[in-house]
């Protein structure tokens, strides 16, 4: 009998499942902000009030990362994701069982939220790397990440029909149980981390520590704060920033969805680039493309078409720092655990989320314009382009074995 030699397992199943799970986690999650308007006119519960639970969503996300990042470490990430997607589904039923603002945050904030932390970005492609070899480690990470893009494409026109048609409760099971899908593939993703041949055994602990000394590390992190500002404004309040200029809601739903098949082509473009370039000009250069490409909208005048663009130009850098951030992690810290530390990034880009979710509720609430958060997102997004410059980038394992 053949023997089938292991590398088939990256391109044929771990992406592949990687990019499900993925899909599910954000694509699923996107959704929410089709939900804000008809859930608020039929339960009673106001803008800033659901933005606040889909702020808090965000931030329990970003805190609880490092814990599933350090459990999928320890035991392999299939328990986390079986876990998470039990979590995911639950909540949204109680998102569509409607009632009070409490049930409300339980469900959307609480549930969701541990969910979305359990089957995310840091676990999924921790096992995309570890598998990946080094040369093709930023393009698999690419490929599995755009799962996420290629789930809100999907899922986003998917459910804006199913709200209009059948109703936003019917759209909600319907969603609930989709998530689902990801207790099949959880055992393709379910191996354990193990320490790479010739490199010295490291405890959890140790890789933190080493990770907090290192500047670069919190460079990194705060550009992913910003990261994550942008993605939850834009995913949470565009579809009711395009009806507040006097579009048609459904220009809103393909908006959302343009940018997610965009950001198809700008992920896989991210890992090509990033495994060509220097990875932390190719962040800094992609959230210098943010700033200009938000203001240039904001500036602009509100059609169908330049709403279309903006979603296709803001698509191709809508996540394609994932798989550039991650691998740059990786390139740093090394494979053996990255889930955590990419996690403790990740919870970064979610407190970013939380206030990019929460302010956007607020602004309007106050003002009746969203208008003073694209100008924060603006500057943002020029921040960032300057932190991640001076990132230094060399592997920590070379550097210590050099000054051995």
């Amino acid at each position: 009998m053949t023997t089938i030699p292991s590398t088939w397992r990256v391109p044929l199943v771990i992406v592949l499942a990687g990019g499900l799970v993925l899909s599910l986690n954000m694509g699923v999650r996107q959704t929410f902000g089709l939900f804000i308007e008809p859930m608020s006119l039929d339960l009673g519960i106001s803008i800033s009030n659901i933005s606040l639970s889909i702020a808090v969503q965000n931030l329990l996300w970003g805190v609880l990362t490092p814990l599933f990042g350090g459990l999928a470490d320890r035991y392999g990430a299939g328990r986390c994701l079986a876990f998470g997607a039990l979590c995911y589904a639950a909540g949204i039923l109680l998102m569509a069982m409607g009632g009070g603002p409490a049930l409300f945050h339980t469900g959307c904030g609480f549930l969701v939220g541990v969910a979305v932390a359990a089957t995310g970005y840091p676990l999924v492609l921790a096992v995309v790397a570890r598998a990946a070899p080094d040369h093709r480690r930023s393009l698999y990470i690419a490929l599995a990440a755009t799962g996420g893009s290629v789930g809100q494409f999907i899922l986003l026109p998917i459910s804006q029909v199913l709200i209009q048609s059948f109703g936003w409760v019917e759209a909600l099971i319907t969603l609930a149980a989709a998530c689902l899908l990801i207790l099949l593939v959880a055992p393709v993703l379910k191996g354990k981390p193990e320490t790479p041949a010739g490199q010295a055994a490291q405890s959890l602990s140790e890789a933190v520590g080493e990770a907090s000394r290192h500047p670069g590390f919190w460079l990194l992190t705060g550009g992913f704060f910003v990261c994550g500002f942008h993605v939850s404004f834009i995913a949470t309040h565009l579809p009711g920033y395009i009806v507040s200029c006097n579009l048609d809601p459904l220009v809103g739903a393909s908006a959302l969805g343009v940018i997610g098949f965009f950001n198809i082509i700008g992920g896989i473009l991210a890992g090509v680039l990033g495994s060509r370039l220097r990875k932390k000009y190719l962040l800094s250069g992609i959230y210098l493309a943010r700033a200009v490409v938000i203001g240039l909208f904001f500036i602009g005048p509100k059609t169908e078409l330049t709403v279309m663009l903006f979603s296709a130009s803001f698509g191709l850098l809508w996540l394609s720092t994932v798989p550039v951030t991650s691998a740059l992690v990786s390139d740093i810290f090394g494979t053996r655990y990255l889930a955590t530390l990419f996690a403790i990034v990740m919870m970064a880009h979610q407190v970013g989320a939380f206030f990019g979710a929460w302010f956007g509720g607020l602004s309007y609430d106050m003002t009746g314009s969203y208008d003073g958060v694209w100008l924060m997102a603006v500057a943002l997004g020029l921040l960032a382009a300057v932190l991640n410059w001076p990132i230094n980038d060399e592997p920590v394992r070379a550097s210590k074995a050099a000054t051995a």
